[in-house]
C-alpha cells in the first residue's frame, strides 16, 4: 500500500444577513425572521501552492463569497413549497432565493457545500470544499461534510 498524503485545509469565514421561515415550525420560527449568518467554509489540498497555501483566502471570498452576496445576502431564503410567501416577495420585488424544503441551517449549509464546491470547480481550482459550518446564531449552527 502507498503511504496516504494528509489534506491540508483554510478555513474562510464569510458573514451575511438574511430573512427566512421554516414553513410548519411548531413555534415562533414559522413566522418570517432574519439572522447574522456566519460560514466557516473548510477547503482542502492534497499539496499546498508554489506560495504554501491551499487556496488564496480572498480567492475564497471571491468565488464562494461572492455567491453568497449575490443571492442570500439581504434576502429572503424560502422554501419552494412556500408559495403564498414567494408570490409576496416577488410582488413586493424583495430580493429572494428559492430553494428545495425549509431553509434551516442544516439545509443551507448542505445546499452551501454543494454550491461552494461547483463554483470551485467550474473556476478551476485544484481544491475541494470538505465541511461547512453554518451558524444561524452565535449559539446555535449546523454542519455538513467531514468531521471538523
Amino acid at each position: 500500500m502507498g503511504k496516504k498524503v494528509p489534506m491540508r485545509t483554510c478555513t474562510r469565514k464569510l458573514e451575511f444577513d438574511a430573512a427566512h421561515r421554516v414553513r410548519l415550525h411548531e413555534s415562533k420560527c414559522r413566522n418570517l425572521h432574519g439572522h447574522r449568518y456566519v460560514a466557516e467554509v473548510t477547503a482542502a489540498a492534497r499539496t499546498l501552492d508554489d506560495l504554501g497555501r491551499v487556496i488564496d483566502f480572498s480567492v475564497l471570498k471571491g468565488i464562494v463569497g461572492e455567491w453568497i452576496d449575490a443571492h442570500w445576502d439581504h434576502g429572503v431564503i424560502l422554501n419552494i413549497e412556500d408559495e403564498a410567501l414567494i408570490d409576496f416577495v416577488e410582488v413586493s420585488d424583495w430580493q429572494h432565493y428559492v430553494m428545495e424544503g425549509n431553509p434551516t441551517a442544516e439545509h443551507m449549509a448542505e445546499y452551501l457545500f454543494n454550491k461552494a464546491n461547483s463554483l470551485l470547480s467550474e473556476a478551476g481550482t485544484k481544491v475541494v470544499v470538505t465541511h461547512i459550518r453554518l451558524y444561524e446564531t452565535p449559539n446555535c449552527w449546523a454542519d455538513y461534510g467531514g468531521v471538523k
